[in-house]
């Protein structure tokens, strides 16, 4: 691949669009972090129905999916293909989540029936604005950068939407649920919504600036304003016979499953508050030494990446959050109720008071949570290489697809989490989601284990298994942008897209 046929992006560019993942993480913390709760214990909605119809909407998702990810494909306007989703999809979550928290808590009790009808036709359409927004995060990498050397640092410039998006909303919702209302209020809600959604607004706005430049037709695959337009009957025969997306589909799968298992707000208010009975003095300082691990963690996936390809550095980071996690699990086993060695302390009478076990489940948790958390958002620029091999096995420029295909896997599992949760709290005969003054109770202790630890343990073993068999080394995804670019280049010298995937093989 020469100089001058590598698609690379500015560093301005490269920092600013992953913030689109930002904007939607915001709402991955708002609505599937808070809803269930939030129908259970604001609506008065049956605590297993809030739970289960957050991934019973998914039926509803693998419909509109597949059409909104061809409309991408299609859409090529004076505004480009992704820009315009990026900002009908933030509008459209917006409206839906401010009917959603703020008003319809004002439908009188004795209309139940409203109160069930409104969460879910708000929430369908809230998962549409989703779908618009963030399978452009996906499907947007495609344009940006082809240079193997620049994908992996999405990774590095995701963190900081992630903290800028995620990580503000998790800070902010425990110092309002401490100092305003708790999560069963809806004076929280109209506290943290406002709140959410112009940091979700701003993080957009950066992100179209960020892809700007980038989307145009000259950067769409290698035919350009060329490209064939596809039916949606053709897309089930590309995903077919494109092994790698497959795979990383299971892969994100597992990674997203285990990161929202393990950081949903019913779980962490089981374990910081009903557990350990300090939850306010633990949650903050248990996410901040997160995030602190995290910070190297990014580092060397960056470098393990740009050396060994994506898929190295995948296997090998979840292989230790896999590991590190096991011995998470074992403290977990050991914790007995009020025994002040067997339970994670930072302070006591306004004093550092930490035991061996606290020490233990700090470096195991954080070098667990840095691994898995340098991991969670990989997938994305992997999407790109599938859409790019893609290209390369077929000739078809389809990112939106592939981007919605994504998106459909990332909303199965970030909604799975809530159902499971919720059927975990109802077998243990708990009536409305745990919060963090609930007290506890018998079996919340072997709930917690299986959340916190062998769910995600259990996701990431499935991850290894699904990337043994990822073709798309370093190597190969080298090999196919120099194909792919000598085949761009002769299709704007004249020759047909046939002629071209005939002559560069």
């Amino acid at each position: 691949m020469t100089e001058n046929t590598i698609n690379r992006a500015k560093t301005y560019q490269l920092m600013l669009f992953p913030l689109n993942n930002g904007a939607t993480n915001v709402y991955y913390i708002l609505v599937l972090s808070y809803i269930a709760t939030f129908g259970s214990n604001v609506l008065g909605l049956g605590i297993l129905f809030a739970s289960v119809m957050v991934t019973g909407m998914r039926v509803f998702d693998a419909i509109t999916d597949p059409l909104i990810g061809a409309l991408m494909d299609r859409t090529n306007g004076k505004f480009g293909k992704f820009r315009p989703f990026m900002i009908i999809g933030n509008l459209i979550m917006a409206t839906s989540i401010i009917a959603m928290y703020l008003i319809t808590p004002f439908i009188p009790e004795t209309m139940i029936w409203a109160r069930y009808a409104s969460f879910v036709a708000l929430y369908a359409v809230w998962v549409i604005g989703y779908t618009f927004q963030t399978s452009c995060t996906r499907a947007g990498q495609t344009v940006l950068t082809s240079d193997p050397n620049q994908r992996p640092l999405f990774t590095i410039f995701n963190t900081v939407g992630s903290l800028l998006g995620m990580g503000v909303m998790q800070f902010l919702a425990p110092i309002i649920r401490a100092n305003v209302a708790d999560y069963s209020s809806v004076a929280f809600y109209r506290v943290l919504t406002p709140i959410g959604i112009s940091v979700s607004i701003v993080l957009t706005i950066l992100a179209v600036i960020g892809i700007w430049e980038k989307d145009q037709p000259k950067y769409f695959g290698i035919a350009g304003e060329k490209t064939e337009k596809i039916q949606l009957s053709q897309y089930l025969e590309i995903i077919k016979n494109n092994s790698p997306m497959k795979r990383l589909m299971i892969a994100g799968a597992g990674c997203k499953l285990a990161l929202s298992i393990a950081t949903n707000t019913t779980v962490l208010c089981m374990l910081y508050g009903s557990m350990m009975g300090n939850y306010d003095g633990l949650y903050l300082p248990m996410m901040i030494i997160g995030y602190v691990f995290s910070v190297p963690f990014f580092l060397l996936t960056v470098k393990t990446s740009q050396k060994k390809g994506q898929k190295a550095s995948l296997l090998r980071f979840v292989s230790i959050a896999l590991a590190c996690y096991v011995g998470v699990f074992v403290l977990l086993l050991l914790w007995k109720p009020g025994v002040a060695g067997l339970n994670l302390s930072f302070m006591r009478d306004g004093h550092l008071s930490m035991n061996l076990y606290t020490v233990l489940f700090i470096v195991l948790f954080g070098i667990g949570y840095g691994a898995y958390y340098s991991t969670a958002d990989m997938p994305i620029p992997m999407v790109a290489d599938c859409s790019d091999y893609e290209t390369y096995r077929s000739g078809k420029y389809i990112p939106g697809i592939m981007g919605t295909l994504f998106s459909l896997v990332d909303k199965l599992v970030s909604s799975l989490s809530a159902t499971v949760v919720g059927i975990a709290v109802s077998a243990i005969g708990i009536s409305s989601l745990p919060t963090a003054d609930t007290p506890y109770t018998g079996g919340m202790n072997v709930v917690v284990m299986i959340l916190f630890c062998v769910l995600p343990m259990a996701a990431w073993l499935i991850t290894i298994i699904a990337m043994k068999g990822y073709i798309l080394s370093g190597e190969k995804m080298k090999e196919i942008q120099a194909v792919n670019a000598k085949r761009k280049q002769a299709i704007a010298e004249g020759m047909t897209l046939e002629q071209a995937m005939e002559e560069f093989q």
